[in-house]
């Protein structure tokens, strides 16, 4: 199956199983905008609504992956009247919802694995939205920057949870305290991101391990294992994580795909898997990334 829908800011096709977000505004290096946001957000939800769709990737067009924030408000870019502008992503604790965390908590709560393809300059936004993101590969000439207290601002897109978990404390906090552009080479000897790759090798990098995915797993336990994996993050006893496998196995087993999974391997040949993330979903698995602890649900 394949298809295109059509966007100002981002584009977004699906092609035999694989979904390609792309960041469309290469003559400002992709900067995040409001309406880039409420894409994504869309974008996203069409892919948790399309059974077709394996494995999301996601870049940037032209030069670079997200440059930031877009700047052109000048010194008023992150005032209270632009914050308050911000519409459709609803209220936390009686304030307007950051977009960019808008952004990365609609990618943590997605049920298809999303992969990260930085084709060049990831600064700001740019990079923190991409943390829940599963894999993160890089081009050669990919650049990262957690530039908030350059800008006299903080790192968002809740990157104060994800940031620390995925590069460990000491290293995140380097990055962010210094504010200072690091190429790829450092963000992989960091953990940030897995693999460097050269520029022309980038896409089909990310498309091998998408076709890895699409070709020979399971829809329904990957999209259960990625909301376990990312959830026991937050768990303080593998005794939550002992009780979520005991419900999930325990219906999973005695379903369709663990019928064929099975079988395939008995007779040596590749599965076809019959189960869709929309109707075989087990029950009881704790969503993630959930909603707040404090303050009731986000409000609309």
């Amino acid at each position: 199956m394949g298809g295109a829908v059509s966007n100002d800011e981002i584009t977004y096709e699906v092609s035999d199983g694989i979904a390609t977000i792309t960041l469309n505004r290469p003559a400002r290096l992709n900067a995040f905008t409001l309406e880039m946001a409420h894409e994504l957000v869309a974008a996203f939800d069409e892919v948790d609504a399309d059974d077709s769709v394996r494995v999301v990737v996601v870049t940037g067009a032209g030069r670079g992956f997200c440059a930031g924030a877009d700047l052109e408000r000048g010194a008023g870019t992150f005032d209270k009247n632009a914050i308050g502008e911000v519409k459709g992503f609803g209220e936390i604790d009686g304030v307007p919802r950051d977009a960019g965390g808008a952004v990365a908590l609609r990618i943590a709560a997605c049920k298809k694995v999303v992969i990260g393809a930085f084709n060049g300059p990831a600064v700001g936004v740019g990079v923190t939205m991409s943390l829940p993101m599963d894999v993160r590969i890089a081009s050669e000439n990919a650049k990262f920057g957690f530039v908030f207290a350059r800008r006299g601002i903080l790192l968002e897109a809740a990157s104060s949870w994800f940031l620390p978990r995925i590069v460990g404390i000491s290293q995140a906090m380097e990055w962010v305290a210094t504010g200072r552009v690091f190429d790829a080479a450092e963000a992989r000897a960091g953990g940030l991101v897995s693999r460097v790759v050269p520029p022309d090798e980038l896409i089909p990098a990310a498309t091998a391990i998408a076709r890895e995915v699409a070709d020979n797993t399971s829809a329904v336990s990957v999209a259960v294992s990625r909301q376990l994996l990312w959830g026991m993050l937050g768990s303080p006893t593998p005794w939550d994580a002992h009780r979520a496998d005991s419900s999930a196995l325990l219906q999973l087993g005695a379903g369709k795909d663990a019928m064929e999974g099975v079988m395939a391997f008995l007779e040596k040949r590749a599965p076809a898997f019959p189960g869709r993330v929309s109707v075989d979903y087990p029950d009881g698995v704790p969503p993630f990334p959930g909603t707040p602890r404090a303050g009731g649900p986000v409000r609309s």
